[in-house]
């Protein structure tokens, strides 16, 4: 029998943007590719503290099959995205709060996707192209997300990182990008799942007029001073966030919310990719963030 010491530490991940396996994958497939995920996640956790992969016990919560949104593809039009009209407004507070200049957004009115992608690419020195892509994916994924309270995606999304997790019973629940929003308020709607950390990679969800303030729960309060709150019980919160990653904006998530422990911001990888969740996870914070939990 497996002693307490040497138990491996269960963990939950939940993914972000990027991931969907397509909406035709159910069943024995889609068990397969949630497992070559969640092995995926464990190599890069491993990768970045120096253990073994059986120290983790792994389950991926796989929910981007509820965000349908059809394929994204490169070179597609800047309507593909602009033509949706909340996906328009979460771009145009994105703008904002980067400080994309009047004369680059048309004074915020209408983001061009365009000339957006060539001042953010400039900026965090990224590959335009890509980022282009990338943006008309994100906004797409966090529109149809939040775009109503009570809509039956993010019903169904959230309930499958609440299932996944109640069923794993994890000490750790990872998320990812958009996955720390559906995992943060999986875990508010559940307050009977409590992890005993949460730990949010490159999130989202301080960003103003797009996400903060269609969380469930609301925030509470009036203007500036409005605050969201850590999950339900003695979970402990902890966010990281690179500097350099365009999507974890704002970085630092305890100026929004209340109960976070650490507040990491800490550049990750400058040299490839962004906003890319191997990155966190075999980053020097995370490994520093979980070994005291493999040490239990």
């Amino acid at each position: 029998m497996t002693s307490p010491a040497t138990a491996p530490l269960r963990i939950v991940a939940v993914h972000g943007v990027g991931n969907s396996f397509g909406p035709e994958v159910s069943g024995t497939r889609l068990e397969e590719l949630r497992t070559l995920k969640a092995r995926a996640w464990t190599r890069q956790l491993t990768s970045g503290l120096d253990v073994a992969p059986d120290r983790f016990d792994l389950d991926f919560a796989y929910y981007a099959d509820k965000l349908v949104t059809g394929p994204v593809a490169q070179g597609a039009g800047d309507a593909d995205l602009l033509d949706d009209p909340l996906a328009r407004e979460m771009v145009t507070a994105w703008a904002r709060e980067l400080g994309v200049p009047d004369e680059v957004s048309q004074g915020h009115a209408t983001v061009p996707l365009r000339g957006l992608s060539s001042w953010v690419a400039r900026r965090f020195d990224l590959a335009e192209g890509p980022l282009r892509v990338f943006i008309r994916l994100l906004f797409r994924e966090v529109a149809t997300y939040l775009r109503n309270q009570d809509a039956p995606e993010r019903v169904a999304a959230r309930d499958e990182v609440a299932t996944r997790i109640a069923r794993h019973k994890p000490r750790i629940v990872i998320a990812h990008s958009l996955g720390s929003v559906v995992a943060y308020e999986a875990l508010h709607a559940h307050p009977e799942l409590q992890p005993e950390l949460f730990l949010t990679l490159g999130s989202p969800l301080a960003l103003p007029r797009a996400v903060f303030e269609r969380l469930i729960p609301s925030p509470q309060g009036v203007g500036s001073a409005r605050r969201g709150t850590r999950p339900p019980g003695g979970t402990r919160w902890i966010n990281i966030a690179d500097p350099g990653d365009p999507v974890a904006i704002p970085p630092q998530l305890g100026r929004f919310f209340d109960g976070i422990a650490l507040d990491h911001t800490t550049v990750i990888n400058p040299l490839f990719g962004f906003h890319h969740a191997e990155n966190y996870l075999r980053s020097a914070t995370t490994a520093a963030t979980i070994a005291p939990y493999l040490e239990r």
